[in-house]
């Protein structure tokens, strides 16, 4: 019997000559778009927040959906609330059925920590109340140049121990996930860490990790690829250095920077599950390829789904016109399910 490697990677999965021509076509569009739409560091992220939502900058305006509930969450600094919006599923309809669903799930949105708020990805956390019967509680958290880390992850981290603390009297249940996509992927991370650190008991079904950017000090996919669609390296070096203005190599690989550089093994046995999914047309593919694999080396259950030719973002891109996105809604949709029957089971 021949030897067999302990670590198996399809290798088809990642092979550029297995996209479809399909995708190829919408990479292209895509990156046609982008090419002609205006980029937020040449007029200023405040006056690109501006422009996007009043469709001046080139791309798609996000659809805000009138059942969002907009609320606040009280900010470790006095004086000041952290905006959130609640999307509740479609067959809660009143608000004493509403605090009767399953428990809720804290999402942090994407946009390079610098663009993007809470009302972002109404369709997406829509999506996710109807799949497990849940609250989705989307954060505002502080953005860069303005307010660059670490007044994001803060932000995060009050509105986790808020849901931790009221979730079940809130929304008739625990808080069950934490997701994010892009830099709300990052911050998924840097706040489930703090919270296993500070909360010893703390369990959570699991984390909804799309794409996220988990190593700042850049790994090779994101070095090599300079022109991806949807995320250009030129774009993303211009958000991280908002983000972390005159930090260091060094500094950046403090796992409050890059969680990517988090020890595990100190957390062994308390990691949570976590569904990684990624495109291979994304530059952070090996952010999530990699940091899925440690997550299993420390015992953590992950499950990491990678879909050939998809660009960065990919579930957010209507199915309709990119396949693929379908298929990580489905196959979120379905992880939020097993990981709630499996809680269910437990109880």
């Amino acid at each position: 019997m021949p030897l067999k490697s302990d670590i198996f990677i399809d290798a088809r999965k990642f092979d550029p000559a297995n996209n479809s021509e399909r995708v190829n076509k919408f990479n292209e569009a895509i990156i046609a778009i982008f090419s002609s739409a205006v980029d937020w560091y040449e007029v200023g992220a405040a006056k690109y927040r501006k422009m996007r939502w009043a469709g001046e900058a080139g791309v798609p305006v996000p659809p805000v959906l009138p059942q969002g509930i907009n609320f606040t969450i009280p900010s470790r600094e006095s004086g000041r609330d952290i905006p959130c919006r609640v999307m509740y599923p479609m067959s809660r309809a009143t608000g004493e059925d509403r605090k009767k669903c399953k428990g809720s799930i804290l999402h942090f949105h994407g946009g390079g920590w610098t663009l993007g708020d809470e009302r972002s990805q109404d369709a997406l956390l829509q999506f996710f109340a109807d799949a497990g019967d849940l609250a989705v509680i989307s954060v505002g958290y502080r953005l860069a140049p303005e307010d660059p880390f670490p007044k994001a992850p803060e932000d995060c981290m009050d509105a986790a121990e808020s849901l931790v603390k009221n979730s079940q009297r809130d929304y008739g249940g625990p808080l069950e996930f934490i997701s994010g996509e892009s830099a709300g992927a990052h911050l998924t991370l840097t706040t489930i860490f703090q919270l296993l650190k500070l909360h010893p008991d703390f369990k959570l079904s699991g984390l909804l990790l799309h794409c996220g950017c988990y190593d700042i000090t850049h790994l090779p996919q994101f070095l090599h690829m300079l022109h991806a669609p949807v995320l250009p390296q030129k774009q993303t070096l211009r958000f991280m250095d908002a983000f972390l203005p005159n930090m260091s190599l060094e500094e950046k690989k403090y796992p409050s920077v890059s969680p990517f550089y988090e020890d595990l093994s100190k957390l062994r046995g308390r990691l949570p599950s976590a569904l990684f999914t990624c495109g291979t047309e994304d530059p952070l593919l090996d952010d999530s390829v990699l940091m899925g694999t440690r997550w299993m080396m420390a015992g953590g259950g992950a499950i990491v789904k990678i879909y050939t030719g998809a660009p960065h973002g990919l579930l957010l891109f209507p199915e309709e016109v990119l396949e693929e996105a379908g298929m990580c809604l489905l196959d979120t949709k379905t992880y939020i399910q097993e990981r709630l029957a499996l809680a269910a089971g437990a109880s």
